[in-house]
């Protein structure tokens, strides 16, 4: 009787985390109708992103169909919403449209069939990010608004060595919100 409940636990525990990874998992491309397209209220920083499937990622993909796999948009906007929040003066509002991203590396046409969902990383396939943005002060004010269109086509030689698959990306961020946003006043300084 006992081995009989141990199994039925197991069974019920195993049908609850498959049913919590079909969950997760439902949205398995950025282009799915039911993908968000803004990350939910929270903070001083929105991010909202335009049509993932207008994006030059996969529109111009040698594999538009891996190009598509993933929530990399919604990764990048909450890096952005995090980094943002970080230097974005008390009382500040920030709002940001992402409305284009061109991954660094591509899918090679010309590689062989076991390497076609391979991202070649060259210098020829440079990140790029384009945005829209409002910086609004406490009363609504406008204090900055404008496009930006960040690229590094230098981006192979910045030292950094992890293996997160949007580093180059994020340091595209990195290097935005430091020129649009001041510096964080430290306490005492």
């Amino acid at each position: 009787m006992t081995r009989c409940i141990v199994q039925g636990r197991i069974v019920l525990t195993l049908a609850c985390v498959l049913a919590a990874a079909g969950a997760s998992a439902r949205i398995s491309n950025v282009t799915d109708p039911d993908a968000p397209r803004s990350l939910p209220a929270q903070g001083p920083v929105s991010v909202q992103w335009e049509d993932p499937a207008q994006f030059s990622e996969i529109r111009y993909s040698h594999n538009p169909s891996e190009s598509r796999r993933g929530h990399w948009v919604e990764q990048l906007a909450r890096y952005l919403r995090e980094q943002a929040q970080a230097r974005l003066p008390a009382g500040e509002r920030l709002e940001v449209v992402i409305t284009d991203i061109d991954r660094a590396g591509d899918f090679e046409p010309q590689r062989s069939i076991n390497l076609q969902d391979t991202r070649v990383i060259r210098e020829l396939y440079p990140p790029r990010i384009e945005l829209r943005f409002r910086r609004l002060d406490a009363g609504g004010g406008v204090i900055a608004e404008g496009e930006r269109k960040l690229t590094n086509s230098a981006f192979l030689h910045t030292g950094r060595t992890d293996s997160d698959p949007l580093r180059y990306e994020e340091d595209l961020i990195d290097t935005w919100v430091k020129r649009e946003l001041p510096a964080p006043v430290r306490a005492g300084s």
